[in-house]
């Protein structure tokens, strides 16, 4: 194979979070003194004049990464047709997450305790490795946690975030380290937003999966099984899927199918606004590949909820038929939590109600392979 020399700048681009890269795999590299990255691999600014990353392989495919909020906003085959999608409303000086593309929801997914999503998408992530294999740009990202994180989530951890891009695809793996020396519990997902012509869109691949729809009431879904083959998007959708397949496929509605693979990521979320967001809610789709925790707090809510009215009823002397009633339903929701593996006591103890949890040193790993044709 031949190896191609190349050599780039980043002296105009004075952010700490540009380190020096360490390995260069596969390919020949010019003597410089000047700080240099793998051919494919480019350091630029983007809108905002944000760092951001350009990975382009041999075959043609583009990949676009900004540093902030480690958000690939772009993935671009070698017809040069973009199969993510960047919201029109996004906005790029680091006051708010960037709306597109694949955002990191971490370490919390949804609303809960801390801010929706939780941090990850609002902070700056590091790159710390990139190479070059037989074509194919492969970088590293890193976020720590500091005073910010801290903040809102007391927890000393480190995340790595590595992409790769191919001709036909783009596969990234997050691992997610507990650097702390007492455990936590997280959740996450990659909200990943697909361009798509909503009308024509479908998902296969998610039939018989648990389902908890959050339409039309968000603070109270409600529990069903998928029964269709192909799941389309005729208005708003807000769905969870659980225990969903490691392979998808999604229709974008404009001539292409991919293929969403994924290992560790245990669920899968399906979103589009609809009127919500009127102005481009027919433009895209979103399918996550997720750890959520809604099942645990939704099943928490019942518990609680619940045992609150029995208390209620043995205070006023309910009737014998209420109070059976009611310990029957306890005793289906405790047999639910076993179900679904979730351990009830640490959900009263946890700072963080997550569906992975860590002692110190031990880390996560979920892998997500998108694939065209």
């Amino acid at each position: 194979m031949a190896m191609v020399s190349m050599q780039f700048s980043v002296h105009s681009l004075n952010s700490p979070n540009l380190r020096p890269t360490k390995r260069y795999s596969g390919m020949a590299f010019a003597t410089s003194n000047k700080e240099a990255v793998p051919l494919g691999v480019k350091i630029t600014q983007g809108e905002g004049n944000l760092p951001k990353l350009v990975l382009t392989s041999g075959g043609g495919s583009e990949a676009e990464i900004y540093l902030f909020g480690g958000c690939i906003t772009s993935w671009k085959v070698p017809s040069g047709r973009d199969l993510l999608f960047v919201r029109p409303d996004a906005v790029f000086d680091k006051k708010k997450p960037i709306s597109g593309g694949i955002p990191h929801c971490f370490p919390q997914f949804g609303p809960g305790p801390m801010q929706q999503h939780g941090f990850a998408r609002n902070m700056d992530w590091s790159l710390v490795e990139s190479e070059n294999v037989e074509g194919n740009p492969i970088v590293t990202l890193e976020l720590k946690d500091g005073p910010y994180s801290r903040a809102m989530w007391d927890f000393s951890f480190q995340a790595r975030y590595k992409v790769i891009l191919n001709t036909k695809s783009i596969s990234t793996e997050l691992i997610v380290t507990n650097t702390d020396n007492k455990p936590f519990s997280f959740s996450t997902a990659l909200h990943t937003y697909f361009r798509a012509s909503i009308t024509g869109v479908s998902v296969r691949g998610l039939k018989g999966c648990k389902t908890l729809n959050k339409d039309p009431d968000p603070k109270n879904p409600i529990e069903g099984r998928e029964e269709r083959d192909a799941i389309t998007f005729p208005g708003f959708v807000d769905c969870i899927y659980l225990d969903a397949s490691d392979e998808l496929h999604l229709d974008n509605g404009l001539g292409d199918v991919i293929s969403i693979r994924n290992t560790n990521w245990s669920d899968t979320v399906l979103w589009n606004p609809h009127l919500q967001m009127e102005a481009c809610y027919k433009d895209f789709v979103c399918v996550e590949n997720a750890k959520s925790t809604l099942v645990t707090m939704f099943l928490l809510q019942k518990i609680m909820s619940n045992g609150l009215k029995l208390l209620l009823f043995l205070r006023r002397g309910g009737s014998l038929i209420e109070i059976l009633f009611q310990m029957a339903f306890l005793i289906c929701l405790a047999l639910s939590t076993v179900y679904y593996q979730i351990d009830v006591f640490i959900l009263f103890m946890a700072t963080q109600i997550g569906t992975v949890q860590l002692e110190p040193k031990q880390a996560w790993i979920a892998k997500q392979h998108l694939c065209i044709g």
